[in-house]
């Protein structure tokens, strides 16, 4: 009897040290292949060269470039045990993720006697105030002109709005998960890691809903769909890696700080303004321009008006994508550590 027990012990015991070393193997094998890419990314950066734009900027893009490579490279090296258990929690629960985003979508609006309409009913109605406002009042369209763009300025408005307005109800409805979810967040065996990926999927569906409309507005004025248009996917995909990766930031930083909601709002107030929505950046200097590309949301907003009208590809702007997502994985990094960081205190405060 002893004996057997001993085998069995010795049997358990074998087991865990075998998984352990195919962990450890699996684990140098995701760094080593991660730090392979950022390294062929960093000469890809270093080695490109744009002769028409200005040097002094393409060498603070290259400098900033690196830097951002060499911060997520050290984070993801440091941290790969805790960075890798969000992916995994995300991709285990997908299908119940699936099933709460649809239901928070139907819910939302129950018991009204419009439903889902109310949904879509408000961007439309301020679509058409901004339209009216600054197409027929203010004749913003003679300054697009007057700055090499003649699309129509309904057009051009609604392929700023539409990403805008995605974000503006991810980011606000993501950041509330946890406090509106909070009974689920005091239950011992529930994932609270998919809360905010709920409802940036939710705000996914009446997103789908005015990209429509703005292929509508777009084949009205004779911008009819093309292989280029195809990049409406890709660009909503980066926005909503981006606007997930802020979400954990903020959901987890509410919990403990209620005023970060009216500090958002406040945000995205100025952040409406500081992006390329109702008016042109061609219009700044070279000087100023980058300081405001700084913003993610540009790339998204411009993203956006190449693929519905300007027929250009994302890759043609390349420090532009590359600084997009060297930001968006880094941020997402750190969104990742500071929610494991406190997801221990959410259910004693909540």
């Amino acid at each position: 009897m002893e004996t057997g027990k001993k085998t069995k012990k010795l049997g358990k015991n074998g087991n865990k040290k075998r998984r352990k070393r195919n962990g450890d193997i699996t684990k140098k094998a995701f760094i080593g292949l991660f730090y392979f890419l950022a390294t062929v990314l960093a000469a890809v950066v270093l080695l490109h060269h744009n002769p028409l734009a200005d040097q002094t900027t393409e060498v603070m893009k290259k400098v900033m470039a690196c830097l951002l490579i060499s911060f997520t490279c050290v984070i993801f090296g440091i941290f790969y045990d805790r960075l890798t258990v969000l992916p995994k929690e995300l991709y285990q629960s997908r299908r119940l993720i699936w099933k709460l985003a649809k239901n928070d979508f139907k819910k939302r609006y129950a018991g009204s006697y419009l439903g889902m309409v109310w949904a879509f009913v408000q961007p439309v109605v301020t679509v058409v105030m901004y339209w009216i406002v600054f197409d027929r009042v203010f004749d913003t369209r003679s300054q697009l002109v007057a700055g090499g763009i003649e699309v129509p300025y309904v057009l051009y408005l609604t392929a700023g709005l539409v990403p805008w307005f995605y974000f503006t109800e991810a980011l606000t409805n993501g950041t509330t998960a946890l406090l509106e979810y909070n009974y689920l967040v005091k239950k011992v065996v529930f994932k609270i890691s998919i809360l905010p990926i709920i409802k940036v999927i939710a705000a996914t569906f009446v997103h789908i809903f005015f990209v429509l409309v703005l292929f509508v507005i777009a084949i009205a004025y004779g911008y009819y769909p093309s292989i280029y248009t195809l990049q409406i996917f890709y660009y909503s995909f980066c926005e909503f890696v981006l606007v997930l990766a802020i979400s954990y930031v903020t959901c987890a930083v509410v919990v403990f700080f209620k005023d970060l909601q009216q500090i958002i709002s406040i945000v995205l107030q100025i952040g409406m303004w500081a992006t390329p929505i109702l008016w042109d950046i061609s219009v700044l200097t070279d000087r100023v321009k980058p300081v405001f590309k700084l913003n993610p949301m540009v790339y998204i907003v411009n993203g956006y008006r190449s693929a519905i009208y300007e027929q250009e590809w994302f890759f043609e702007h390349f420090y532009s994508s590359t600084y997009f997502w060297i930001f968006t994985v880094t941020l997402f990094c750190i969104g990742s550590l500071i929610f494991k960081r406190l997801k221990v205190h959410f259910a004693d405060v909540l």
